[in-house]
């Protein structure tokens, strides 16, 4: 069996890694690997932990305030708090770039899925359309990730989108907000699906509704925003804690993997990588070689291989992103109930909207704002901070909040590439993302429109004034730049993940999807990431 070097812990890596040891091949992980701090008063509740925790005010905002959000028209309503920060940390020998569009990197053990929000929504053979293979080529590793990770969820309405899938879990307990959305969705069904083409269902999450594979059951703490004390939601660094239990598995930590040298035929013959703790440079051998380091840093490692192999700075084409918009709403039948937050904190709800052309359909999750942090909505208020405190202790749980994503196609226009930075022998990473998808402007209004609609179906509200449309790069789902292609193709790789360019090389994150659908894609990654490893057995 093969020597496999993987580069990044991330949901593809992992998952990759995994497989790969169940075929019988020896594992090396190479990953800077920052690691999770232990979260506080594991058995505390929200409320508890305000009130046992030695500083409050540091844990929630910062201990410089760092996450408290200014007054600002474009802010989001709520962030990540101080202790996802170790997710978004970056080494100094990292640099990167991209005026007008604002990236999300991660370096941490488990990666960006870190910080994620455990929705999973398989891809349908219309999201497929401009992959080289069909939902059925998948569909065996969507299973097999669901019974890796657990996945809580009900069938309804959003199957008929995203295929269900038989391993799948109960559902989570539903809070009082979401399960009024959906009782009056229930009654009004018929008009929102043929008028609106609007659809409303439970979201498929990562959480466990039940004990699995030694994570405990969500046991609503209310902590899910802060970081889930029992494991709960999913985080790709549960699969790393798995694979250190297997034989064959190696994990190197500590180190940035910067470029790969390779031969005159395309054959890599090693990753050279800097250790973080002295600064040197360490060469890496294997037979093969995986890039699970997130389509940005993927993207990196091999413009950076190709530049210093061959002095040539190329341009990686297509980087795609999906648009984000954040719509507020107040659930008008809920307006002076008292706020519970022994619930699960994350989005209860998924919606969808067909749009004419199947590949185009929009896909959000709604999040009802109970344990989040409560200045960015205050100062939004049209009042003086006194009455805006008042208002809001009277609406908070009639708050809600619909996240919106639509799809992206490549564009040429769109791409990164590198500098060199002067004074050293490195380069940065520069992001370049100008174009939008022909015709999304007007896709935006319509969507938010129809969506304004169907809340007011549902008895919400939706204040037009308070709707962000968030800067690219705000999704974090990233994508394109080394699309599988059916035919050898320059900087791409086949169906199977392996470079056309470089033939020990297999890419398995973000970086090879040739369409970015509006679905999250993290489930995608894993199962394409465990397929990629299966094919290559």
């Amino acid at each position: 069996m093969a020597s496999i070097l993987i580069v990044g812990s991330g949901a593809s890596g992992v998952h990759f890694a995994l497989t790969a040891l169940n075929k019988g091949h020896e594992v090396t992980m190479l990953d800077v690997g920052y690691p999770q701090p232990m979260p506080p008063l594991a058995e505390a509740t929200f409320n508890e932990l305000k009130e046992r925790l030695d500083d409050p005010v540091a844990y929630f905002l910062g201990t410089s305030a760092e996450t408290v959000v200014y007054p600002n028209a474009d802010a989001k309503f709520y962030a990540f708090p101080p202790s996802k920060g170790y997710v978004f940390a970056a080494p100094e020998e990292f640099k990167t770039r991209g005026p007008g569009f604002e990236p999300f990197i991660s370096f941490a053990q488990g990666g960006l899925a870190e910080a994620w929000t455990g929705g999973v929504y398989t891809f349908n053979d219309d999201d497929l359309s401009e992959f080289p293979f069909e939902y059925a080529a998948l569909e065996p590793y969507y299973q097999e990730i669901s019974r890796r990770i657990g996945i809580s969820a009900a069938k309804d309405d959003i199957a008929q989108f995203s295929p269900f899938g038989g391993d799948y879990l109960e559902p989570l307990r539903l809070d009082a907000h979401a399960e009024r959305l959906l009782e009056r969705y229930a009654t009004r069904r018929s008009h929102l699906n043929r008028h609106l083409k609007f659809y409303l269902g439970r979201s498929r999450v990562a959480t466990l509704s039940r004990d699995h594979r030694g994570r405990e059951a969500c046991d609503y703490l209310g902590r899910c925003l802060w970081g889930c004390p029992r494991k709960s939601i999913y985080a790709p660094s549960a699969t790393l804690d798995e694979l250190h239990t297997r034989a064959g598995f190696r994990y190197l930590p500590g180190f940035l993997a910067e470029h790969f040298s390779y031969e005159s035929n395309g054959r890599v013959t090693a990753v050279e990588a800097t250790s973080l703790e002295d600064g040197q440079r360490h060469t890496f051998t294997a037979e093969r070689y995986v890039l699970a380091a997130g389509t940005l840093c993927t993207s990196k490692i091999v413009l950076d291989s190709i530049y210093r192999n061959t002095g040539r700075v190329e341009r990686l084409h297509g980087l795609m992103d999906n648009r984000h918009f954040m719509m507020p709403f107040v659930n008008i039948g809920l307006l002076g109930r008292p706020v519970d937050t022994s619930t699960y904190q994350f989005h209860q709800l998924a919606l969808g909207i067909q749009a004419e052309e199947a590949h185009a359909y929009v896909h959000g999750q709604i999040t009802t704002l109970k344990a989040s942090a409560v200045h960015p909505i205050i100062q939004n208020l049209p009042l003086d901070l006194r009455a805006s405190l008042q208002v809001f202790r009277k609406a908070h749980t009639a708050l809600g909040v619909a996240n919106v994503w639509l799809h992206d196609e490549r564009r040429s226009d769109n791409f990164v590439t590198i500098r060199p930075v002067e004074g050293t022998d490195r380069t940065e990473l520069v992001i370049t993302y100008t174009s939008e998808p022909p015709g999304e402007s007007q896709r935006v209004v319509g969507v938010q429109r129809t969506l304004r609609k169907a809340l007011r179906q549902l008895g919400c509200f939706a204040p037009s004034g308070m709707t962000r449309m968030l800067p690219p790069g705000s999704s974090i789902h990233y994508a394109g730049t080394l699309p599988m292609t059916p035919r050898p193709t320059p900087l791409a790789c086949s169906p199977s993940g392996q470079s056309y360019d470089f033939e020990n090389l297999y890419l398995v994150d973000g970086a090879v999807f040739p369409f970015l659908p509006a679905k999250n894609l993290t489930f995608t990654l894993m199962a394409n990431a465990a397929r990629v490893a299966d094919i290559m057995s």
